[in-house]
């Protein structure tokens, strides 16, 4: 091996011993979640509401997302697409952690709450909606970018 290699090789390995390289990695990124704003489903108002219709996402940002249902009506909450999407970290429901590949749905058969910590992947605009409730406006979208 040329010397200017192994000194170069050696270098390297001295810095990541004492830490250079967390100059460029700055931690491990779904451990520093930014909290949106809750998704409910029903209101006083109406059983029907939902709390968003849109969130903005970013790629490589991580998020968590609470989702809450009233109770009013069974939601089986699904966004097919944006699971796909997205690296999940966990989910977190009842005093469990959940940890899947992908989330293929949360039903809520009366009041509950789950809360989604995950990372985009993909950009794109996803729907996320409680089944066979699109119609009565149940539903809303990701934009992620």
């Amino acid at each position: 091996m040329p010397p200017f290699k192994a000194l170069t090789l050696h270098l390297l390995l001295i810095a990541s011993l004492i830490g250079f390289d967390q100059v460029l990695a700055a931690g491990d990124l779904t451990r520093r979640t930014q909290s949106l704003p809750d998704l409910r489903f029903g209101s006083e108002e109406s059983d029907y509401a939902v709390s968003q219709k849109e969130y903005q996402l970013e790629t490589g940002v991580a998020y968590q997302l609470k989702v809450i249902a009233d109770g009013q009506k069974e939601c089986a909450f699904q966004a097919p697409e944006f699971s796909q999407a997205i690296f999940l970290r966990k989910v977190e429901a009842g005093g469990v952690e959940i940890k899947a590949v992908t989330l293929v749905e949360l039903e809520f058969e009366e009041a509950g709450e789950a809360e989604i910590f995950f990372l985009p992947i993909k950009p794109g605009r996803f729907p996320f909606y409680c089944k066979g409730l699109q119609n009565k406006g149940m539903e809303g979208s990701f934009v992620v970018k």
